[in-house]
């Protein structure tokens, strides 16, 4: 019987250090399988993102829907940046500030996180005399806003660049008639002044225009013309916008319930899809040579 006790506890003895073995080379194996599919080093970590933002503010010419920044954040700027279009239609430069729109913007530049932020100004259209509101003296109020565009900007920690307006389109005799001219001039000053960046769009845009003629440049609008003002384009001399055109016509969008409803209509100051892309594209090109460090942000 003592026998029998103790030849069982031996083999018990034999068992567990067999089971012993078996798991000590199980956990062996593991580990070393573990340890080689574990990086040496964290090459292969994804590496902190030094992202930038654009912010953009101006009118109507620069807004979403009629002008050049929407298709310019879309189709014009890398991923590694961020593109925020605080544009918005009938704004002066003064207005923009008083409604409280410059707030808002103010608030977008000084999101932390970002390795550059820069902020692209375009004023003067709704800046001219005749709007109510919004109309700003040229030798006096326009440029102290571009200024304080520029020192706010810059206290926020943004870079900015200012933009002359845009171009409106309306020919006679087959040239070019430029009302946008003593705005640029006084962006260009300010530019000059402050030592900021500037894109001269006016001056390109008008080149531009003036290239195409009166039919063409009609293309660039949010909407076809009617067949009075097509045949206008193509005696040299633009009419009235509105010249033929029904109500309906202007705005033919049927409105939704509770959203918002695009205005669309024929005109030689907004843009459609392939105007906005036009110039968005031309502004990319500016932008990369005017300021050399937003190039690899930038698409042609």
């Amino acid at each position: 019987m003592v026998d029998r006790v103790l030849r069982y506890k031996k083999a018990m003895r034999e068992d567990n250090l067999l089971a012993a073995l078996w798991v000590s080379v199980f956990l062996a194996g593991t580990c070393s399988s573990a340890f080689a599919a574990t990086p040496t080093s964290d090459s292969n970590a994804p590496k902190p993102i030094h992202a930038s933002k654009i912010v953009l503010i101006g009118d109507s010419t620069t807004a979403v829907q009629s002008g050049w920044g929407g298709a310019f954040c879309a189709e014009h700027v890398a991923s590694s940046a961020a593109c925020v279009n605080l544009a918005r239609g009938g704004r002066s430069s003064g207005s923009y500030i008083v409604e409280g729109s410059w707030a808002l913007a103010l608030g977008e530049l000084r999101t932390p996180g970002f390795g550059n932020t820069w902020l692209i100004i375009q004023f003067g259209h709704n800046d001219q005399p005749g709007k109510p509101g919004r109309s700003t003296d040229l030798a006096t109020e326009f440029p102290a806003n571009l200024r304080r565009y520029v020192t706010e900007a810059r206290a926020a920690g943004a870079k900015p660049v200012l933009v002359t307006p845009l171009t409106r389109r309306m020919f006679k005799n087959g040239v070019l008639h430029d009302d946008l001219g003593p705005w640029a001039d006084a962006v260009k000053r300010v530019a000059a002044e402050m030592n900021v960046p500037i894109v001269d769009l006016h001056e390109q845009s008008r080149a531009a225009v003036q290239a195409m003629g009166p039919t063409a440049s009609n293309a660039l609008a949010q909407r076809p013309p009617s067949a009075e003002v097509a045949a206008a384009a193509e005696k040299g001399t633009t009419i009235s916008a509105s010249t033929g055109v029904t109500t309906t016509e202007v705005n033919d969008t049927p409105p939704v319930e509770g959203m918002g409803q695009a205005k669309l209509t024929f005109d030689y100051t907004h843009l459609g899809p392939h105007g906005a892309d036009y110039f968005a594209k031309m502004m990319a090109a500016s932008l990369a040579a005017a300021v050399p460090q937003m190039r690899p942000l930038l698409i042609p």
